[in-house]
Order: C-alpha cells, then structure tokens, then sequence
C-alpha cells in the first residue's frame, strides 16, 4: 500500500474531521496530538519505521492491542488514561473507514476493540495542611521557585483544570476590585473564578517579577512557552516530595496536578458550600459529576450520621483493641 497514505489520513484527520467539520477546542484537539504522539512513538520503536513511512496494515487491531498494554504496563497510566487514548484512535478509524473504504474491514476489527471497564474509587485530596506544606515546599527566591509556588497556589485556591492552568494568559487574570481569573474550559464554557486575598498577593509579585505582553503564559517554561503537561506532572511531583519532609501524610498518597483540584473542591465542600456552587466553580457539566466528592470525606459522612443518632454525638470511630486485629483490620 502506499506509505504516503497513513501521514495523509493523519494531517486530514486533524485539519478536516476535528478543526474544520468537528470543530473541536484547543483541548480536544491536544488530546488527540497527544495520542498519536505516543502511538507514533511506540510505532517507530517497535516496527523500526519513521513515522512518515508507517503503512495502513501496519496499524492492525493486534499492534494497537500492544500499544494499549504498553500504555497501563511500561507508562503506568490508568484504565481512564487508556480509554481515552483508545477513544482517539476510535476516531481516527471511523474517519479512515470513510475515506478509505478498502480498509473497512481493518477498521472495523480495531472499532471493536472495547474500553476497559474498571472500578471508580474515592477520589484523592489533600487536606488544607497537607496543601499548605505542598505551596510552601518551593524555594521563593528564585525564579522557578516563585513561580512553582504561584501556580501551586492557583491550583490549590482555583481548581483550574491541568490545561487550564498551563494555558492561562497574563490577560486572563485580573487582581484589581473583584480579583480573579477566566479560563476556557470544557465544551468551550468561558468561566471565572475569584481570588483569594492571599492569592492575590502572591500572584502580584510573581507577576512584577515575570514581566510579558498580555499574550504570554502566567506560569512560563524556563524558555518562555507555556508548560507542557509531563512538566506539569513532575513540578508537582518533586515539591510532593519535599513537602513530605514536613508533612509525612504526604507520602501516602500519589500527588498529581489533579489531585490539587480535588483539594479546591473539597475545601470549598467543608465549608458548606453547595454542590451546585461547587459544580459551576469546577466548570463541571452537571452537580451529578461533583457527587463524588461527598462520597470522598469520611468527616463528613460521620457529621450525617450524627444527625440521625437521637443523642446528637458524632459516633466514634472503630479501634481494634489489640495489635494483631489492627494488622487484620489493616489487609
């Protein structure tokens, strides 16, 4: 077959399905670049072919099966990460069915290919302690210092999604009368969200000390272009480290960016906040998805459970009264 065909049926996938017919957002669309970026990646190290020579039958069910394992096995994503990328494969391949019609049958076989089902546990958050060791692990007297901390501090407060953060503008944030900052989120719903004094405060500085023109990122790479989302991951990830050193809490648990936005949301939830309130501040569809958060906080479960006890008192929690039954309890 020819090997110009599979780098067409990419650049067409991309220019024609998802930006001019679709019309997809920025996100969607990196998410897509994303996919093909690993599954080009894995293509060239195991078929030994550069990108723009892969052919079509190259890219079977059996090959996309591998690239998947390799997804959960060697990079350690998630069942949901998985799906997601599979998701855009899916619908590279309804594409190429309709272009390409000779490949209907090989499409076919890779559309069957399902998503993986698995089990939606309690989500992850930090406390408001273990978030203050996170924002003040960075070292403010430099320059990456800073500005880790503002934008851990952002996180925190805002509950900015991972793209959303990485793509804030400094025109998108206003910290005069009514502070806050605006966002393009999901399904393209412009939102704001206001700012702590705190916040404020620390966001001014950062921003004294990183001039730019309206257009530049907020939270800029050391070469000035925006953070990409693996530099994201692994800021996160080495201030977690450090702020084990004062919160051990920290170590039990995975840090990831968006762990800092289940925090937001569950510092607003303590504090009675409604979950209407909650869904709109998180840029959620529906109050149905911000749900989980109630299932997330053990406290809050045993303050209901004091309102329905005649007596009023908060029931107290199960200790095994010997170190063996507490290692059993443990398993």
């Amino acid at each position: 077959m020819n090997a110009a065909l599979f780098p067409a049926l990419v650049q067409r996938f991309f220019t024609q399905r998802l930006l001019e017919q679709q019309g997809l957002s920025a996100h969607t669309v990196a998410s897509y670049r994303d996919t093909f970026r690993l599954l080009l990646g894995f293509a060239t190290q195991h078929l030994g072919r550069a990108p723009s020579k892969l052919l079509m039958e190259e890219l079977d069910a059996s090959f996309l099966e591998q690239f998947l394992r390799y997804l959960e096995l060697n990079r350690g994503n998630s069942v949901r990460t998985r799906n997601t990328r599979l998701a855009a494969v899916h619908a590279f391949f309804r594409f190429v069915a309709i272009s390409e019609p000779a490949l209907g049958l090989q499409c076919q076989r890779i559309l069957a290919i399902p998503a993986k089902r698995y089990e939606q546990g309690p989500v992850e958050f930090l406390t408001e302690e273990e978030a203050a060791a996170l924002v003040a692990a960075p070292d403010s007297g430099t320059w990456i210092g800073s500005r880790d901390q503002a934008l851990l501090l952002v996180a925190v407060q805002t509950g900015l999604r991972n793209s959303e953060l990485t793509s804030l503008r400094r025109q998108d944030v206003a910290l005069g009368t009514g502070a806050h900052v605006r966002c393009l989120g999901k399904g393209r719903k412009m939102r704001c969200t206001p700012l702590r004094p705190d916040v404020i405060e620390i966001l001014k500085e950062w921003l004294v000390r990183q001039q730019g023109e309206p257009g530049d990122p907020v939270f800029p790479s050391s070469r000035g272009g925006p953070l990409s989302a693996d530099a994201l991951q692994r800021l996160v990830s080495r201030h977690a480290a450090t702020a084990c050193q004062t919160c051990p809490s920290l170590k039990e648990k995975s840090v990831t960016p968006h762990t800092l936005r289940h925090a937001a949301a569950m510092s607003l939830l303590r504090r009675g906040i409604d979950l209407s309130v909650i869904a709109l501040w998180l840029g959620h569809e529906s109050s149905e998805t911000t749900q989980i958060y109630l299932h997330a906080d053990l406290q809050l479960k045993e303050r209901a459970l004091a309102h329905a006890n005649a007596s009023g008192l908060v029931p107290t929690r199960y200790k095994p009264p010997d170190p063996l039954l507490a290692f059993l309890e443990a398993l």
